[in-house]
């Protein structure tokens, strides 16, 4: 009975101090568990331990020692008696019990079989993927693509340079030592062209803005007017020049109306895509608000293609003093058309970089910086883009309107769909679609529209991405720019000197189309951030169910869409 006492003294005074001190010691114990650590089992030792010292007298002591020779090594009193004779040896004053179980861990190494060391381990965040890292790595790209193109398009912008400045040089010199009939017909076409085609290029450019700020301010109500306005507009141009009753003018007022013909076709046509187009482009423009200078690489741009095309109307008119004029002007607007398309394509990368990192990381990142990228690691890319892009998108729509006339001719009909499914193949390998990953992950052209299309695919988004009508849209904004210009420059020049007046009206469509089509790459850039980011990754919460609604629907043969023309699927096995 003797030893027991004791023991049944210390089990008591356990029982209380870990009632007393059970929610000190319970917060301890939480917090050691939430970082990993387990102090349980040093716990229990060191109160036991201060327990005995303070409970043990000296006689106790003698007692125990003596029993200390009967009893087995491994019995717990033995452990417990020892580990109090150890401690309290010198006898000094001892810290409160919570102090050692605050220590413990720091000292004491946790024993490796514990249990709560896999709850710890289940409780810590996962290690992140290589993936993330890599995308990470790739969105900081800092080489150049598409070199060759650069290369060709800087030597392009060097010999169009020498040869502007060339036939400056020898308009300048016609008017002053060249003869009186050279100098009366340069000083006619200074008079009666230069300020139509000048008041043009301001007056697109003054379109040019006021589009976009429509578009960003009533998207649905612009994408039904441009439909319809560029159908009257195109008709009216054409009909104001055949009113002329000239030879030029008549053809090419037919050709407007020609086109006005189509226009008017393709807009009942697509009725039943403005819905989704609308509501597509309303989505996509929220983020523009997010961003006060996105419009700053527009400016730029616009600035730079005023001043270029001064200098080249200048140039067409020193064509007039020199060898082969309409070869060299026809020349001069070819090298005018891929300068203006890549201008357009880098407030393209500039918007897209912007925009897509927005939905791939949340962030805003400095416009400036993405238009310094854009004119320099991108720009071959633009380039080369600039240059198929509208061939192919050309090509593709002959191809598809093939593959709408089909009839008895089985000849034909073996035509058509060989055109489209070559035109399918090309599209791969270069599609608009391509300058989101060019600008944000630094990829080549091909391999940029060959890895989008295939997200478009895994997501089964492809019948989505061919019925979107928001790249026709740009492209009839700027057919309405071309054609007001039209009528504007044509009544003047009639009124005037109407000998020009084909001439200028040719010359003015292409400004006033040119000028808009750089404007109206903010919104185009935005829609294919839009699709292309969703396809990327679909659960990103930065995006609705307005695509997934769509797919559904299309699935299960609820959404009344006109079908876009594809290849048939006995035509795709080879």
């Amino acid at each position: 009975m003797g030893a027991s006492d004791p023991v049944v003294e210390r089990e008591t005074q356990n029982k209380e101090e870990e009632e007393g001190g059970g929610e000190g010691g319970g917060e301890e114990e939480v917090k050691d568990v939430e970082k990993g650590e387990v102090v349980v089992e040093e716990k229990v030792v060191d109160s036991n331990s201060n327990v005995n010292i303070n409970n043990i007298n000296g006689e106790q002591r003698g007692f125990n020692a003596s029993m200390m020779q009967t009893l087995n090594p491994t019995n717990p009193l033995r452990i417990v008696i020892n580990g109090g004779r150890r401690v309290t040896a010198p006898r000094i004053a001892t810290p409160p019990p919570s102090q050692p179980s605050r220590q413990a861990p720091r000292i004491a190494t946790p024993p490796p079989s514990q249990p709560s060391r896999p709850r710890s381990i289940s409780t810590s965040p996962p290690a992140p993927t290589p993936t993330p890292q890599a995308s990470r790595t790739t969105l900081n790209s800092k080489k150049y693509t598409n070199k060759i193109s650069l290369f060709l398009f800087v030597l392009h912008m060097i010999l169009a340079i020498g040869l502007v400045g060339f036939l400056v040089f020898k308009g300048i010199q016609g008017l002053i030592l060249a003869s009186e009939s050279i100098k009366r017909k340069e000083k006619r076409v200074l008079k009666y062209l230069l300020p139509q085609v000048e008041a043009a290029s301001l007056l697109s450019i003054s379109l040019s803005f006021s589009w976009q700020k429509a578009f960003r301010v009533w998207p649905k109500f612009m994408v039904h007017f441009i439909l319809w306005s560029s159908f009257f507009l195109s008709l009216s141009a054409g009909i104001l020049l055949i009113c002329f009753q000239k030879p030029a003018t008549d053809g090419v007022g037919v050709c407007f109306i020609a086109f006005a013909i189509g226009n008017g076709l393709y807009a009942c046509w697509v009725s039943q895509r403005i819905g989704f187009c609308c509501k597509v482009l309303i989505i996509s423009l929220q983020p523009v608000s997010k961003f006060s200078d996105l419009n700053q690489p527009t400016y730029w741009m616009l600035g730079t293609g005023f001043l270029w095309m001064s200098f080249w109307i200048l140039a067409v008119i020193g064509a007039l003093n020199f060898y082969f004029p309409p070869l060299i002007i026809i020349a001069l607007v070819l090298s005018l058309a891929w300068t203006t398309e890549v201008m357009r394509n880098v407030v393209n990368l500039t918007v897209c970089r912007v925009i897509s990192l927005y939905y791939i990381l949340g962030m805003q990142s400095s416009t400036q910086f993405c238009f310094q990228r854009a004119l320099t690691q991108n720009l071959g890319s633009a380039c080369l883009g600039s240059l198929f892009v509208p061939t192919i998108e050309a090509l593709r729509i002959v191809a598809r309107g093939l593959n709408l006339l089909e009839g008895e001719d089985e000849f034909m009909f073996s035509c058509a769909h060989c055109c489209l499914r070559i035109m399918e193949s090309i599209f791969r390998c270069g599609n608009g679609w391509a300058y989101v990953q060019i600008a944000a992950y630094g990829k080549g052209f091909v391999q940029a529209s060959q890895d989008t299309w295939a997200l478009f695919e895994r997501q089964e988004m492809e019948p989505i991405v061919d019925s979107d009508i928001t790249s026709s849209i740009c492209f009839l904004t700027g057919v309405c720019s071309g054609c007001i210009c039209v009528i504007v420059t044509a009544a003047w020049t009639a009124k005037v000197h109407q000998p020009f007046t084909a001439t200028i009206s040719l010359l003015t469509f292409i400004i006033g189309y040119l000028m808009t089509r750089i404007a109206m790459a903010l919104p185009q850039a935005c829609v294919s951030c839009y699709y292309v980011c969703y396809a990327e990754n679909p659960d990103n919460r930065l995006f609705d169910s307005t695509i997934k609604d769509r797919l559904s629907l299309m699935k299960a043969g609820r959404d009344v869409v006109v079908p876009t023309p594809r290849v048939p699927h006995r035509f795709r096995e080879t």
